[in-house]
């Protein structure tokens, strides 16, 4: 990052929040495809990973629960970490943009932006958790001027844009 809050890869930063001003925020629908096309996405690398380590090995049965919650936490963070964009975010044309402006999420940032996908791992009650959690993004997105949700902001400021 230049002086003054300008960087030209990234249009000015606010100092405030450390936000991207001069890039276009990805909107809640948008991102919700892109998210639906990653689950499925997982879903199926997923099963196929651990239906294989099922035929290979003996998998003990409380790790059944890793194809979902903990499986697709790792997804989303692996990606995010290594490109700034998962499969389904590339596809549609959106890109994270790590805290601070910066051009993708650090192991960190992305770990608690997607920690609310690990509630699935509770029993009885994780699915309420993570459906109200869903719920909470949804709405702080759509209020937000910036397209952020609170799992943006908890995460120091992440952004999905449009590229």
């Amino acid at each position: 990052m230049t002086t003054g809050g300008f960087d030209p890869a990234y249009g000015q930063v606010d100092p405030t929040f450390g936000q991207t001003t001069g890039v276009e925020a990805a909107g809640l629908g948008k991102r919700a495809v892109a998210r639906f096309v990653d689950w499925i996405i997982a879903a199926i690398v997923g099963f196929l990973c651990f239906w294989l380590m099922g035929i290979v090995g003996d998998v003990p049965d409380w790790l059944s629960v890793l194809p979902g919650a903990g499986f697709g936490f790792l997804y989303f963070v692996v990606f995010e970490v290594a490109s700034g964009s998962t499969p389904g975010k590339k596809l549609l044309g959106l890109h994270v943009n790590g805290s601070g402006g910066s051009p993708k999420p650090s192991l960190k940032d992305s770990a608690i932006r997607n920690v609310y996908m690990l509630l699935n791992l509770i029993p009885w009650i994780g699915g309420l958790l993570w459906f109200i959690a869903a719920i909470a993004i949804a709405v702080t997105i759509n209020s937000s001027p910036t397209k952020q949700g609170w799992h943006d902001n908890a995460a120091g400021g992440t952004q999905v844009i449009d590229e």
